[in-house]
């Protein structure tokens, strides 16, 4: 039978030889995919309890890719390894590495000097991640799990509350945040600052 994913505004199409991927082949919808994939995001979350990382360690492409393999590992295949699809999203495939070398970088220079409030530069990261797109699924939640650590670990301010509504779901919140994430790719970050605190 396979998996039949309803796509809504926002999601990403995966490509057939991505839905192969899938080492759970019970799984055929998409509630079931999403309440699997929520497991192992639970498990993830929890494997960063007590973790103390320094900004060299959280911008670094071993766990950018560490945290996507916990995230999805026990769902995906291909989970913590980089796309090689192109996508309605992102830059070209080829282009991962080195664009994400840059963010990182630039993340680890703004940390470094204080160049943006802590809200603002976890933000701008988590907006210039997902503009990158890295891998074929997850990469809204992964970029939101990877701004909550910024938070967390380097300023020991509390997470997110990211319209406190599950955004993996068609509602207004969704919404929302899709309108705020277009208004940061217009170079307008506060309304996602502004959601993400909501």
């Amino acid at each position: 039978m396979g998996l039949t994913i309803e796509y809504i505004d926002g999601q990403t199409p995966l490509s057939e030889e991505e839905k192969e991927g899938l080492l759970i082949p019970s799984i055929t919808t998409r509630k079931e995919l999403d309440e699997f994939e929520q497991l192992n995001i639970e498990k993830a979350i929890q494997w960063t309890f007590g973790k103390k990382l320094k900004a060299e360690e959280l911008f670094s492409e071993k766990f950018i890719k560490a945290l996507h393999k916990r995230m999805y590992g026990e769902v995906w295949k291909w989970a913590g390894n980089f796309r090689k699809s192109e996508k309605n999203i992102g830059v070209k495939s080829y282009l991962i590495p080195t664009q994400l070398k840059q963010l990182l970088d630039d993340a680890l220079f703004w940390a470094q000097n204080k160049t943006y409030e802590p809200e603002e530069l976890a933000i701008r990261f988590k907006h210039r991640l997902v503009s990158i797109h890295c891998f074929a699924n997850g990469n809204g939640r992964h970029s939101r799990l990877m701004a909550d650590l910024i938070m967390e670990k380097l300023h020991h301010r509390k997470v997110f509350s990211w319209g406190s509504a599950n955004l993996e779901k068609a509602t207004e919140v969704r919404s929302n945040y899709i309108q705020a994430v277009k208004k940061a790719d217009n170079q307008d970050i506060q309304p996602l600052i502004a959601f993400a605190n909501s």
